[in-house]
């Protein structure tokens, strides 16, 4: 019988190994597995490159991760905000390396690794810094930078329900990059606020099939996850 919950957040992280490459759902603040970050930190794997939209807010969540010194490098949008002082020490002290993508590149370079795309041509950046190195060629008389996908090891999302076998719906704009993420990395972990039985998920709603879900865990809403809810519902 195929059952993918996972008994807690520490039983899904099992097997993540020192080096990996993982991808971290979120934009800006909505659908931020914390507490899959959180057990990635209890974990202890380190030497990690990191892919997400930006470096963390505060001390909490990605910036948690950052502060314990066990990534190597971060492939972001954008690492700097007003409280981004944890992404700060450490990149100017040359503790982290950073790898900036605009963000319509870093979602393309993801969705192209989950869907066997090997490079592809884009506008975005030419002319610009992060163009150097990169291979460019005119297209109908327009300019174009070539990339290349972004391959994960690891990818942990927030889902909004999930079923044992792994099946994924999402809540709104916490949907964002967790579905291509998923898609994109060898072993995908989601935190769902629901489990529900086979078949009482809508196939229609469902976005991310469980093919490219391994482990799922439910986690408690929190209070303020739980207002928002009831005032949306």
């Amino acid at each position: 019988m195929i059952n993918k919950i996972a008994n807690s957040v520490a039983d899904a992280m099992a097997g993540i190994q020192d080096g990996s490459t993982v991808m971290v759902g979120g934009f800006g603040t909505a659908g931020i597995p914390n507490e899959l970050i959180d057990g990635l930190i209890a974990h202890g794997a380190k030497d990690l490159t990191v892919v997400n939209n930006n470096a963390g807010n505060g001390d909490t969540g990605m910036a948690s991760l950052l502060k314990t010194g066990r990534v190597r490098k971060i492939i972001c949008s954008f690492p700097r905000q007003a409280d981004s002082y944890v992404f700060d020490e450490l990149y100017r002290s040359g503790k982290l390396e950073l790898e900036l993508t605009p963000q319509g590149n870093l979602s393309e370079r993801i969705r192209a690794a989950g869907a066997g795309v090997g490079a592809f041509f884009t506008p975005t950046g030419f002319g610009t810094d992060l163009a150097k190195g990169k291979e460019t060629r005119e297209i109908n008389g327009k300019m174009y930078v070539l990339e290349y996908p972004i391959y994960g090891d690891v990818a942990l999302v927030k889902a909004e329900c999930g079923d044992r076998w792994g099946n994924l719906t999402y809540r709104k704009t916490a949907r964002n990059f967790g579905p291509t993420m998923a898609m994109a990395c060898k072993h995908t972990i989601a935190s769902v606020h629901e489990i529900v039985e086979l078949g009482d998920l809508d196939p229609e709603a469902i976005v991310t099939p469980a093919i490219f879900v391994n482990k799922i865990v439910k986690i408690a809403r929190t209070a303020t996850e739980a207002g928002g809810f009831k005032k949306a519902a």
